[in-house]
């Protein structure tokens, strides 16, 4: 279908279609669906969503006529002895069955009217006609009768059971996952085997030692047969996130509970395998990636995407004995070898790290950037909550620093970015999942020397320090510099900070500072009195800082010196009151409104107030604090030396930018964005002891996905959800002050005389008692797995988008409900992205053929997904 006239005649048995008479399954004119079709964009191109929609809507009978003929020739071709041959079973029309199911697809999935049409064409068992009346079948009179006899043929169904074959949708997946594995297809021929399907690992890596040989032919089928699995399993973009863990999608249910582990462990180990050995430093000519598509980048991006599908998805409980198992997940974490481990981490961290390799380079732009960082990202996430024992040889192995610096970096790279919050969002979850092993926490006092390799943005000036202090003062920065993005995560920010507080030594000045510059901030009123749940936030600081004091007193003297200094604030929560806080947020409204005018004549036009930058560190304002109704909501940070009863300076960094859940934060947010109140991350548990850990259950383990209801009912969380309108009253004062941890740094500063020097006592203070290190872990509810769930699709979209240049893009254009896609214009030619004559010539063929005969539906703008 090469010239004008072919595209002409696909484009009317296209028009065809949506007629209102039905045409018969044996019509000839099914045939030129997958033989008139040269590629996936000539499918695309001309079958565009209003041509699909108006079938849909005017002619049902003839799409479901249609994805019957399609599935019924794609399972004829596959049986036959001579499936791949160019003339007796081209392979080009299996090709076409599967892109024009692939196009169809997601229009169907859009309809909710057509849920209970769905269900009974692809998932309800068929009958299977008896044999004997084969022949009477094909007796059908015009009225619908037969030729015989009612009576005798109610008798013959009687006493002839009925059989059933698999469902409609069953079957098309069994066909497609042997098509990934189909001889000459898919894979070479495979020496001494005879059958046509073989289940081999198509690269090396985990489970398999040998290199299969493959083509580019051979690997652009599998994308194809792996964009129809992934389209296939897309139901979940046309639901909302709440309904997917509880409701399900019935094609990820049926494959993923699969028996066959042979099956399952052929297409974990090859999806696996081809995501982490795709090795993007090969040479190549600069700026080649601007020029062409990377059919490689294609396949290794569609490879990950549904593999992380598979993995990610929670099968629902549906009122189930046992509960099925999610095959795939499971063999995952059933990983033990320690040269699989090896594979594992070596890969990941070179494709993490792809993005510093891009950035050196002398030529700006000529590396191309890997656009799976945050697949990958999710992808180690997963491996170390299913596996143990990769997280333990992740931390064993040193290599869990690495990984650390890794997510931190992306999480500071995406922190002002509203469109990759949720990929910021799981860095700081993949960080706390670190953090839950002790030996975690003390690897993070090795030095860190790698610093100059990242880049600038996101490097802390005069930095000399261990691990623990660039992952201090990087959670510092995120929750001092973001404005506002990431207060949905302070918990979890804050939980991590709380597991590695029992194992840090030898903290500098600079993490000192931002750990004091942290209470300051939280303890001040106007933070204290915005909502009800932010003193959770203060308790968890204070424990952390408890377990530094109580299990490393004698490893941290400049920390301790930093709490010596700040003796008056912690001081003076001892007399917090409703009254004396709201006076001091009068009194500190009151400065700033007559202090506006002089304050813009002193400040640069061009300096923004950015609270607790680093260069607002490294030059404090003073701070003046007699007494809690004198406290100042600080803008600068703490630091030890500075003059406690000198002038006073701005308010909080954490009060300047939105405060967590706060109200005026909700008032300031777009209408694509929700609120991070109701954002269904997964929920902080009350920290428990390593013994009462190791108690837990097996079902109750540390991020299971099946216990999230129970976990919730023996932990509970540590952050509450804020209620709306919410007015601070002395009752709810008095219901959480005298639970604030203050005992063990109070105890501290009485047994050091605040007239004496700042050097603290050389030993422990007798009188405070350490506790049991804490670790202080999430728990997974149906709500947060459906945020993760459009996470995960929310980057399978925008892949769609970016990798699929021209026409192809499996869900432009449909109406999705998992997560809101933001309308842009689009963009024209430019230096990157240059249109000459003959791309404006063809375009433009293509969109006059498109709209031959119908009234073309207006163009839709390229969209972006804005905030999971």
């Amino acid at each position: 279908m090469g010239n004008s006239d072919s595209k002409l005649v696909f484009k009317q048995g296209i028009f065809k279609l949506s007629e209102p008479k039905s045409i018969s399954p044996d019509d000839a004119y099914w045939t030129g669906f997958w033989k008139l079709p040269e590629s996936v964009e000539d499918v695309f191109s001309l079958f565009t969503p209003a041509d699909i929609r108006r079938a849909r809507d005017n002619s049902l009978a003839n799409v479901e006529t249609l994805l019957t003929s399609l599935i019924s020739r794609l399972i004829e071709l596959i049986h036959l002895p001579a499936f791949p041959d160019v003339d007796l079973a081209p392979s080009k029309e299996a090709l076409n069955c599967v892109r024009v199911i692939t196009r169809i697809l997601p229009f169907l999935y859009e309809a909710d009217h057509l849920e209970s049409w769905e269900d009974k064409f692809f998932w309800q068992r068929r009958k299977r006609s008896p044999k004997h009346e084969t022949k009477e079948k094909a007796e059908v009179l015009f009225d619908g009768s037969t030729s015989c006899d009612p009576e005798e043929k109610q008798e013959e169904t009687e006493e002839e059971p009925v059989e059933y074959k698999k469902p409609l949708g069953e079957e098309l997946i069994d066909t497609l996952v042997d098509l990934l594995f189909y001889t000459n297809f898919t894979i070479p021929r495979i020496e001494r085997s005879k059958q046509k399907v073989s289940y081999a690992i198509w690269q090396s890596g985990v489970g398999c030692n040998t290199h299969m040989q493959s083509s580019k032919e051979m690997e652009n089928n599998r994308s194809e047969i792996l964009r129809l699995l992934l389209t296939l399993s897309s139901k979940s973009l046309y639901m909302p996130a709440h309904i997917i863990p509880v409701k399900g999608i019935k094609a990820l249910t049926y494959i993923t509970t699969c028996p066959d582990k042979q099956i399952v462990l052929s297409l974990l180990c090859s999806q696996l395998n081809t995501a982490l050995r795709y090795n993007f430093s090969t040479w190549r000519l600069p700026y080649d990636h601007m020029l062409y598509q990377d059919s490689k980048q294609v396949h290794v991006s569609y490879c990950l995407q549904f593999l992380l599908v598979l993995l990610l998805y929670p099968i629902p409980e549906a009122n189930r004995d046992e509960t099925p198992k999610n095959y795939f997940r499971h063999f995952l974490g059933r990983l033990h070898r320690p040269q699989d481990f090896e594979f594992l981490v070596s890969d990941m961290l070179r494709t993490l790290n792809q993005p510093l390799y891009a950035t050196s380079s002398y030529l700006p732009g000529t590396q191309k950037h890997v656009k799976w960082a945050p697949e990958m990202l999710m992808l180690f996430w997963e491996a170390i909550q299913c596996n143990k024992r990769f997280r333990v040889y992740i931390i064993e192995s040193e290599h869990g620093v690495e990984f650390a610096v890794m997510v931190l970096y992306y999480a500071l790279e995406y922190k002002n970015d509203a469109a990759r919050q949720g990929v910021v969002r799981m860095c700081v979850f993949i960080l706390q999942t670190l953090s839950t092993e002790p030996a975690f926490g003390k690897s993070l006092n090795r030095k860190y020397f790698g610093q100059e390799t990242l880049p600038l943005e996101v490097r802390i000036p005069d930095f000399n320090g261990t691990y623990a202090e660039f992952v201090i003062i990087s959670i510092h920065t995120l929750m001092t510099t973001s404005k506002g993005k990431v207060d949905a995560i302070y918990p979890a920010l804050l939980a991590t900070i709380n597991n590695i507080a029992p194992y840090l030594q030898r903290l500098n000045q600079q993490s000192s500072n931002r750990i004091i510059h942290l209470f300051i901030s939280m303890s001040a009123p106007s933070f204290l009195l915005a909502n009800e749940t932010n003193y959770a936030l203060l308790q968890s600081l204070l424990e952390a800082i408890n377990a530094i004091i109580e299990h490393q007193y004698e490893a941290n003297g400049t920390f301790v010196s930093a709490i010596l200094k700040a003796r008056k604030r912690f001081e003076a929560l001892r007399t917090f009151t409703l009254e004396s806080g709201q006076q001091e947020v009068e009194r500190q409204r009151q400065q700033r409104k007559a202090s506006t005018d002089s304050r813009e004549e002193l400040r640069s036009p061009t300096r923004s107030l950015r609270n607790g930058s680093f260069d607002s560190i490294r030059s404090p304002q003073s701070t003046r604090t007699p007494s809690l109704s004198n406290v100042p909501e600080e803008g600068g940070t703490f630091t030890i030396g500075d003059d406690e009863d000198t002038d006073e300076e701005d308010e909080s960094a954490l009060v300047a930018t939105p405060s967590y859940s706060s109200p005026s934060n909700h008032a300031s947010q777009t209408p694509s964005r929700s609120s991070s109140v109701d954002e269904p991350l997964p929920t902080q548990l009350k920290g428990m002891s390593e013994k009462a850990r190791g108690k837990m259950p097996a079902s109750q383990s540390s991020f299971s996905r099946h216990s999230s209801s129970t976990s919730l009912n023996s932990h509970q969380a540590t952050v509450m959800s804020p209620t709306v309108g919410f007015s601070p009253s002395a009752h709810w004062i008095d219901s959480w002050l005298p639970t604030l941890p203050l005992h063990t740094i109070l105890t501290l500063l009485d047994s050091h005389s605040p007239d004496s020097s700042s050097t603290p006592p050389a030993h422990l203070p007798p009188a405070i008692e350490p506790s049991s290190p804490r670790v202080h872990l999430f728990s997974w509810t149906p709500l947060s797995l459906g945020w993760y769930e459009s996470l995960l699709w929310s980057f399978i979209f925008a892949s769609e988008m970016v990798v699929q240049k021209g026409t192809v893009g499996v869900w432009n254009g449909t109406n999705i409900r998992l997560f809101r896609v933001e309308q842009t214009a689009a963009t024209g030619p430019s230096l990157m992205k240059p249109m000459g004559a003959v791309d404006a010539v063809g375009s433009n063929l293509v969109q006059r053929i498109g709209r031959i005969g119908v009234r073309a539906e207006a163009a839709p703008a390229r969209g972006s997904v804005r905030d999971v």
